[in-house]
Parts: C-alpha cells; sequence; structure tokens
C-alpha cells in the first residue's frame, strides 16, 4: 500500500433499464443509459488526476476487468446503501488506510480539486461531507469509522444530510461545495452537455458497460 489515503467509487453496472431509474422515467431507458455511461466517465476522468491515494472501484453487481484499469475492484456488499457503504469503509481501515472517502458515480462537477479538498480537511477533522442539493450528499469520508453514519438513515430522502448531522454533533465536522447530482430531469436541464446526449440514440449499444 503506497498511500495511506483511499477514495472508494460506487458505480453501478450500466445495464439498460437499471440505471438512472427516476430520470428514465422522462426521457426514457436509452437516454438514462447515455447520460449515466457519461456520468461515470467524467467520474473516472477526475479519479486519474489525483495523486497520493489508493482508487478502489465498488461495482453494484458484476466485477467488469476491461474497465477502470489499474485499481481494485470490488462487489459491493449489504441489503441497503448504507451496509454496502459502511463495509467499503470497514475494508479500508482493516487494509491500513487512514483517511477514507467514498463517492458516487452520477456528478457532472466532481472534480479532482474537490476530492483533494476532502482528504485535506480531514486532517483538522472527524468527518467531511460533500452536501447535495437534494437534501443527501455525494461525498462522505473520515480517518477512523462512524457506524452511526450509515445505521437507520432515510436514503434517498431530502432530509438525509440534516438528519445525520444531528446525530454526529460531537464530531469536528466540515462540508465541502454544494454538488448537483442527477436523479431527475429537472437536474438534467441544467447542463446542456448532457442534454445534448438524449439526442444521439442510435447505433448505440445499450448493454453492461462498467
Amino acid at each position: 500500500m503506497e498511500s495511506k489515503n483511499l477514495l472508494i467509487v460506487f458505480v453501478k453496472n450500466i445495464r439498460l433499464g437499471k440505471v438512472k431509474t427516476r430520470l428514465a422515467q422522462t426521457i426514457g431507458d436509452e437516454n438514462a443509459f447515455l447520460i449515466y455511461k457519461e456520468l461515470v466517465k467524467i467520474t473516472e476522468n477526475a479519479t486519474q488526476q489525483l495523486q497520493d491515494c489508493s482508487i478502489q472501484i465498488y461495482f453494484s453487481d458484476v466485477i467488469i476487468e476491461t474497465k477502470w484499469k489499474g485499481y481494485e475492484k470490488f462487489i459491493q456488499k449489504g441489503n441497503d446503501l448504507g451496509e454496502k457503504m459502511q463495509h467499503a469503509f470497514e475494508q479500508g481501515f482493516n487494509s491500513g488506510y487512514e483517511k477514507i472517502l467514498l463517492i458516487g458515480s452520477d456528478l457532472p462537477d466532481i472534480s479532482a480539486s474537490i476530492i483533494k479538498l476532502a482528504f485535506d480537511e480531514l486532517a483538522n477533522n472527524d468527518i467531511v461531507f460533500g452536501p447535495a442539493e437534494d437534501g443527501g450528499y455525494y461525498l462522505v469520508g473520515m480517518n477512523k469509522l462512524h457506524p452511526a453514519i450509515f445505521q437507520n438513515k432515510p436514503w434517498s430522502n431530502e432530509e438525509l444530510l440534516s438528519l445525520t448531522l444531528k446525530e454526529l454533533s460531537d464530531y469536528k465536522l466540515q462540508l465541502l461545495p454544494f454538488l448537483n447530482d442527477i436523479d431527475v430531469y429537472e437536474d438534467l436541464i441544467k447542463y446542456p452537455k448532457l442534454m445534448a446526449l438524449i439526442e444521439i440514440t442510435k447505433n448505440v449499444k445499450y448493454n453492461m458497460d462498467n
């Protein structure tokens, strides 16, 4: 292990009809497929600019060896998102990492600079969150496992972050800049480059790609 910093990325296997299902209700499965594929590419590009941290990819269902080359790969384990994230953090800390961040893969504005800032903030804070505009969070980081973050939480709820912060009032916390993830059409229309993709649906192979 070269670095004591670890970035965990949660990705869904890109399958038609299985990704961005709320968005697909408006723009269709094929377009939702294309949008998520592009968001994963944005995430991967951000990770490639990072230095001084290890990177692990956690797939939702099946490890795709041809994707995310050079990174350790695992499958998410747990009955809900909280259990899956806690398991990934536990595995990271048990492997000897001292600062661990976890992000999703549906952020059009994610960048290496934001990830680096999160690692830097862990030098003086117990926990760091990247607040999402929908009331959740796009990033969580810590230098010691705090299971309460992941247990008995209302996932995909607009009060997720606020409720989580209330439970962690005894800890030293830091919030990063707000970012917007893409869950519904109202999120998508803020990004013209992504909107342009929904018109490009011909001659695309819609199968598992990540």
